[in-house]
């Protein structure tokens, strides 16, 4: 029986607040978060072989088009489903060519069997999985990939994992959304995993802003707001690695990708 203090339950609770806190930040979302590097999709592809010289994707979950564009990049021909309002109009302005469907991973308004993959760029961790995985293998034809995308700060670089320390705040999971396991359903394979090197140009200003678009920064207060961007800025300012002008910022991308069986 879990309590009202329980981790899970809170985290829970939580999580369906930080899901839905995107919309209003859908501008400073498509101006600030990075992109994703173009090995990494061409791994997540990789399984489909010869199909995958020009398949059928759907970015799943596609927010303002920031996977979308990589796709479009390496030569997809591609589909997005979106449920925000407010991110399906940034999407619009930055791919006016590519329709974004109102839609969520719990239904997919596609018919069956009409992607070659399923490709989701730092959301898997908000889906219903266990309704959202049969909705992905009925829309994927026999063989098809399923991928999951993340970039994250790669805190092996020491500035890097005290920046971290210092954006938590209130909204902060317990646990880091992406590192609760592997996931898995009977419809598809076992789950491969690949880290990227990836980099983003930043500023101290521009990095914080880039953190001000992080779900845990938008359900807080306004005060606390003001007072973690103030404090990753004066950081940044401070610190030799940041503190004179332009800096790469180090990321990692961690792909996941299974087939469907």
């Amino acid at each position: 029986m879990t309590s009202a203090s329980d981790p899970e339950l809170d985290d829970a609770e939580l999580r369906a607040r930080r899901a839905g806190s995107f919309g209003p930040a859908a501008a400073a979302y498509e101006e600030h978060r990075p992109d994703y590097p173009p090995a990494a999709i061409r791994w997540a592809l990789e399984p489909l072989g010869p199909r995958g010289a020009d398949p059928d994707v759907l970015d799943l979950a596609a927010g303002t088009g920031k996977l979308t564009a990589g796709l479009v990049a390496a030569g997809t021909r591609v589909r997005a489903v979106e449920p925000d309002e407010a991110m399906r109009a940034a999407f619009a302005m930055r791919l006016p060519d590519i329709e974004a469907l109102a839609g969520t991973a719990e239904s997919i308004p596609l018919p069956d069997g009409s992607v070659d993959a399923v490709l989701v760029g730092q959301a898997l961790h908000w889906f219903d999985q266990e309704r959202a995985f049969p909705e992905i293998a009925r829309v994927l034809r026999p063989g098809g990939v399923f991928a999951a995308l993340w970039n994250m700060n790669d805190t092996e670089v020491e500035w890097v994992a005290e920046l971290e320390r210092i954006s938590i705040d209130s909204a902060s999971f317990r646990r880091r959304t992406v590192a609760r396991g592997m996931p898995s359903h009977p419809l598809f394979q076992e789950f491969a995993e690949h880290r990227f090197p990836h980099t983003q140009r930043r500023t101290a200003e521009s990095l914080a802003a880039t953190i001000g678009t992080h779900s845990h920064t938008l359900v807080v207060s306004p005060r606390e707001r003001a007072e973690l961007l103030g404090r990753v800025t004066g950081y940044l300012r401070e610190i030799p690695e940041t503190a004179d002008g332009e800096f790469e910022l180090p990321l990692r991308t961690l792909v996941i990708r299974t087939v469907l069986r």
